[in-house]
């Protein structure tokens, strides 16, 4: 039985360990609140959730006051870095989705727009009726370009902000049309596995891209861990 640490998160948690489980495969909940860092040790993978804006001092700003500002977790921020920061001294294959993406860049020494419609993207926001949906290219030659099997295609979006700096290190595996950061990966080929997505793969509405998108990432991250 392998067993995967998925972070936990406020909003619309068990949508991640109901899309992830199943198998052979045993999800670990990794809690900011009870600070489980002992577990750690018996996980063979991670997924690093949605959720709430990261703290900006965590790449280097002061400005909080930006538009479409949430209450800030700080604990669950440093948490998320230890856990990201384990999975990466023991080699561990790490998918890291919405909010994850953008901490995976921090922690490497990128930094965020923080807002993407006040620095003129169009609105990448969750709508009234749920997550926006809009198209986004594949760079061929990636990681992702293997795993999803095609150039272009839909995926759902809920966010307000995106990557601005590309931690050095990282590299670029999608876009949306308007410019904005969909996926980043190592560009080093013999790193262990790193999949960050700025959509959600495990609520994916989207009939023409739950393979590419959604079920070709998890069987991809469940692979890289069999394999470890």
């Amino acid at each position: 039985m392998k067993r995967i640490g998925v972070t936990t998160s406020d909003t619309n948690f068990q949508n991640y360990p109901n899309w992830i489980s199943g198998e052979g495969v045993e999800v670990v909940l990794l809690s900011y609140e009870q600070k489980n860092t002992q577990d750690f040790d018996s996980c063979d993978g991670f997924v690093l959730t949605g959720g709430i804006d990261i703290h900006p001092d965590f790449y280097q700003n002061d400005r909080v006051d930006y538009p479409n500002t949430t209450v800030f977790n700080e604990l669950r921020d440093f948490f998320e870095m230890q856990v990201f920061e384990y999975a990466r001294q023991q080699n561990k294959p790490v998918l890291a989705i919405c909010r994850g993406l953008q901490l995976v860049n921090i922690a490497l020494g990128g930094n965020l727009i923080q807002d993407l419609q006040e620095n003129g993207f169009t609105n990448h926001r969750k709508g009234p009726d749920g997550d926006r949906e809009h198209k986004i290219e594949v760079k061929p030659g990636t990681l992702l370009a293997q795993i999803a099997g095609v150039q272009q295609g839909f995926v759902n979006s809920a966010h307000h902000q995106g990557l601005d700096q590309i931690a050095e290190g990282l590299t670029v595996s999608a876009f949306s049309e308007d410019g904005v950061v969909e996926a980043i990966e190592y560009k080093e080929a013999n790193k262990p596995f790193l999949l960050a997505v700025q959509w959600h793969p495990e609520r994916i509405q989207i009939p023409s891209s739950n393979l590419a998108f959604s079920q070709n990432i998890r069987s991809a991250f469940i692979d890289a861990m069999l394999k470890n």
